[in-house]
């Protein structure tokens, strides 16, 4: 299906009748979260989501999340499976899954950076057991069993995952017998002054008056500045992941207002992570949560005033935010320029990049919502000069 005509029926309402695969989509068993704060796409499974066998075709599953897959293979992913939810009159057939299995080759494999299995019992481990003979010890080690949401937040960042309510609630019934008596509630702690130099999760105005009255980050010039000098036309650039030891490395001495040199690392993707997890951690998206409707309803503007309407939309930011977002798109503009080499073309970035950019107020970014940011995302970096030609800043800076 095109980017169009997702976009048009995407968004958090009813998916559109004539959707290829409406009969799966319609239940919400698969879901992809938008990225991790790594640069990793995080494409969650909710057994609890499926209806009984016989109204789904399990063949039709299959192919709707290999679909969904493909659309992501060609970067670093990772997988949520909650287990809890299958049952007898849902479960698929152990010969289903043999060919499932075979189904997901190299393509789904290479790039899956861990597969979490949440709520794990005794069935997933006979399973395993019986399937050992065909899991090959590299994708084996991906798998991490996660008995509890908490344990899971020790991995990843839970407010950005969608998690059904039966799977909170199981979850608590399951820590409250364990202790043997109703979970206590959570406190969250208050939030922590930021460090004198903090760069990461601070506003941009914050930033601003930091840095001396610098308009573009600090984060935000020094990665696009050596990616500019070195990585141009590295292929796959914003496609892959880093290690994430080594980012929190560097985003800890960005905090602590530490010199980074970059090529001392010597690799071209660790910038590229640093950046797109800077944008991430902003309190408020880049493009502002006041346009993320209008984003939305991106797909339902006739094509040949799209572009028109990115401009206009470009025009209603804080100066400082577009003077940011500029700087950035340009750059953005600048990679998809040698896309023969780095295959990173402005849909591809888009797709990468999307999420980074804008996300709802409330709640993790929804399957039905990436399409739209995606194509208002890809109109931004295809046609920067048209967006941004007509509002010229006195103190904007370009890369």
């Amino acid at each position: 299906m095109s980017l169009e005509r997702l976009a048009v029926q995407a968004g958090d309402g009813p998916l559109d009748l004539n959707h290829p695969f409406y009969d799966v989509a319609r239940h919400g068993i698969v879901q992809v979260a938008g990225d991790d704060n790594y640069g990793r796409k995080l494409v969650i499974f909710s057994c609890c989501r499926m209806p009984p066998s016989h109204q789904l075709n399990h063949q039709k599953l299959l192919e709707y999340l290999k679909y969904t897959l493909d659309q992501y293979v060609e970067s670093d992913y990772i997988l949520v499976y909650f287990h809890h939810g299958l049952k007898s009159y849902n479960k698929p057939s152990l010969s289903w899954l043999q060919n499932a299995y075979k189904e997901f080759d190299r393509k789904y494999k290479k790039n899956l950076k861990a597969l979490y299995v949440v709520h794990p019992t005794n069935f997933i481990r006979v399973l395993w057991n019986i399937f050992k003979p065909l899991i090959s010890h590299k994708f084996g080690k991906k798998v991490t069993y996660v008995n509890h949401l908490s344990e899971l937040r020790e991995h990843l960042n839970c407010d950005q995952l969608i998690i059904a309510p039966e799977v909170i609630r199981y979850d608590e019934k399951l820590r409250a017998s364990q202790k043997g008596g109703a979970p206590q509630a959570t406190k969250t702690p208050p939030p922590r002054p930021p460090l004198p130099q903090q760069q990461f999760g601070v506003s941009l105005q914050y930033l601003r008056d930091k840095g001396n009255g610098e308009t573009i980050p600090l984060v935000m010039r020094q990665t696009v500045q050596f990616m500019k000098q070195n990585a141009l036309q590295t292929e796959g650039l914003f496609r892959r992941s880093a290690s994430i030891q080594v980012i929190k490395e560097i985003q800890k001495l960005y905090n602590l207002g530490k010199p980074i040199k970059f090529e001392e690392y010597g690799d071209e993707h660790i910038p590229a992570v640093i950046l797109k997890t800077f944008l991430r951690e902003l309190p408020e998206p880049i493009l502002t949560s006041q346009i993320y409707d209008h984003v939305q309803s991106i797909g339902t503007v006739e094509s040949s005033l799209r572009v028109t309407r990115c401009k206009q939309l470009m025009q209603r930011l804080p100066e400082h935010n577009y003077i940011v977002v500029k700087h950035l798109i340009c750059f953005l503009n600048m990679v998809s320029q040698q896309s023969i080499f780095n295959k990173m073309n402005p849909s591809n970035l888009a797709s990468v990049f999307g999420v980074n950019l804008i996300w709802p107020p409330k709640g993790p970014v929804t399957l039905q919502a990436l399409p739209p940011i995606n194509m208002f995302t890809e109109l931004l970096i295809e046609y920067y000069d048209q967006v941004f030609s007509s509002r010229i800043l006195p103190n904007e800076i370009l890369p």
